[in-house]
């Protein structure tokens, strides 16, 4: 069975039909409805003996949230899904039910929400994630607006060539979740097995895919189907984009400072004998608007050292986006970097306002390179009053992305 030519259309083979149903970045596939009975009424008592048992009322195959058609802005463009798998209701449910469940994990305690938590933008306020064996290497990723970022790689070393691809990769980590197959460590295959075995999966994949068979491809459709969901487009910044026709324009719902650290953040400095010396501060450069995600080829950040050490990890050249970085009250979900050492914003900007000028940096991203940015103390709290714009509110209380699981 080829995946890739099913996965699309096959939303089940119990399906009657499907419709397209445009979106202002989507084409997406909907399921109608079933026509054979026996199906419908098998569909039924599995949901009520198998899905209603793990997940109460959170599921309900007859009335799934709205994954595939979510609005967004029409000055957001960039788009790197994948168009063998966009976002359906159904794949994103079972892609939920897949990160929230501890049953992906080789000791049953941990699962993809155990890093990436809704509250926290679904990232984590350790610097280290606890695993199975271990702790991560490297401070969790927020996972906001992941499928508007210009750069498609994952990772902090963009060491993924994709997000389905990356997301089987901590399940298979032995430190992560531990299905590594090493050390007497179980093997993926052994992870596969074991979600055969739940019923619940066995309604999911058959709605999904038409079959209960289940394959890593499909885990890393479903999965990256749901990540690729959580977006973020009710911000302060978002209420005043919508009202002017440039980002470059003052919003008329900011306060004059955060106005101004728009500028200054949107703006590329004037440099003179290797100084700013007027211009903005260039944050645009590396995290563009209105998405503010990483660019492509984007080097080192000057953050360097490995976490806890001072061992160089010049390999680091990626970045979640630069939305939802704080909570309501203005502070930062977790610690910033990948080695988690910037605990505010205020030390964030004064790292970029003057990058340490040493051979150890000799990675670093060609836009970096004017190294003193001379930043006053009203420009750095201005940068830092318009970077707080950019944090949502439905993305920490939206049921779809919660977890499902009355029985986890």
């Amino acid at each position: 069975m080829n995946v890739k030519k099913l996965f699309l259309p096959a939303i089940s083979i119990a399906l009657s039909g499907i419709v397209f149903s445009c979106s202002n970045d989507n084409m997406t596939l909907e399921p109608i409805s079933e026509t054979n009975a026996e199906v419908s009424a098998l569909s039924a008592a599995r949901n009520a003996s198998s899905l209603a048992a793990y997940f109460g009322d959170n599921i309900d195959l007859s009335n799934l949230p709205n994954y595939a058609n979510q609005a967004i802005p029409m000055y957001v463009f960039r788009n790197n899904t994948p168009f063998i798998n966009r976002i359906t209701d159904e794949g994103a449910t079972l892609g939920r039910v897949l990160f929230y469940d501890k049953s992906l994990s080789s000791n049953n305690r941990v699962s993809c929400s155990s890093c990436h938590k809704q509250e926290l933008a679904f990232g984590d306020d350790n610097a280290a994630s606890q695993g199975v064996n271990g702790k991560t290497g490297r401070h969790s990723m927020r996972l906001i607006n992941v499928r508007f970022a210009e750069e498609f790689k994952v990772f902090w070393d963009k060491r993924a060539s994709s997000l389905d691809t990356q997301t089987t990769m901590p399940i298979r980590d032995h430190a992560e979740m531990g299905y590594s197959g090493r050390d007497g460590a179980p093997s993926f295959d052994n992870l596969i097995a074991k979600l055969q075995r739940l019923d619940y999966y066995q309604e999911l994949f058959t709605r999904v895919y038409g079959s209960p068979e289940i394959t890593e491809e499909k885990i890393q459709k479903a999965l990256a189907q749901f990540v690729s969901s959580i977006i973020s487009f009710d911000s302060k910044y978002d209420e005043g984009r919508a009202m002017i026709s440039s980002e470059f324009l003052d919003f008329p719902n900011f306060t004059a400072e955060e106005n101004l650290g728009k500028k200054l953040y949107m703006e590329f400095p004037v440099a003179v004998a290797g100084t700013r010396a007027g211009g903005g501060l260039g944050c645009a450069s590396c995290h563009f608007a209105p998405e503010f995600g990483m660019t492509t080829l984007s080097g080192n950040n000057g953050v360097i050292d490995k976490m806890g050490s001072t061992e160089k990890d010049l390999t680091v050249t990626n970045s979640p986006s630069m939305r939802d970085l704080v909570n309501a009250n203005g502070q930062p979900h977790a610690p910033m970097m990948h080695s988690a050492v910037f605990s505010t914003l205020e030390q964030v900007i004064d790292h970029y306002n003057n990058i340490p000028k040493e051979a150890r940096t000799d990675k670093l991203d060609n836009n970096l390179r004017l190294r003193s940015l001379n930043a006053t103390p009203e420009e750095k709290k201005a940068v830092i009053a318009f970077m707080k714009t950019l944090t949502g509110k439905n993305v920490y209380k939206d049921k779809k992305w919660s977890n499902p699981f009355i029985t986890q």
